[in-house]
């Protein structure tokens, strides 16, 4: 039996859109996941904080103790993505561009941003007013 490669994915759990992409993904066929919502305590929660990375702009992957954050986020999980199944095909194509990415992602974090709002959400706020 082969050892899993451990990844580990920071997103914020009141998020719907949040939820159903890191599910849609599977990248449990490949990766031993872990699953962290921002708005809980957790070591990597403080050390993306420590590192100035804002979780209500993008969620994060943590692989091999690097740290992917937003449009670079989502361009290493559709890396990481099996094929199987036409939307997640259209995932990965959508997402393995590092350009496409960083012109969808804002738009995306906009969607989010407005459904929290709606949800009556409040952002994470992780890291101190600048």
């Amino acid at each position: 039996m082969s050892k899993l490669t451990p990844v580990q994915i920071i997103y914020d759990g009141d998020c719907p859109f949040c939820q159903a992409y890191v599910g849609m993904v599977r990248l449990q066929e490949n990766y031993s996941v872990e699953l962290i919502d921002a708005r809980e305590p957790h070591p990597l929660v403080e050390e993306s904080t420590r590192k100035g990375l804002d979780l209500d702009e993008g969620m994060i992957v943590v692989l091999e103790d690097e740290f992917y954050h937003g449009d670079d986020a989502m361009t290493r999980m559709a890396l990481m993505t099996a094929e199987s199944g036409l939307l997640r095909r259209l995932t990965k194509w959508t997402f393995t561009s590092p350009g496409r990415s960083r012109v969808l992602y804002p738009i995306l974090r906009g969607g989010r941003n407005m459904t929290l709002k709606v949800l009556g959400h409040k952002k994470i706020d992780n890291l101190p007013q600048r």
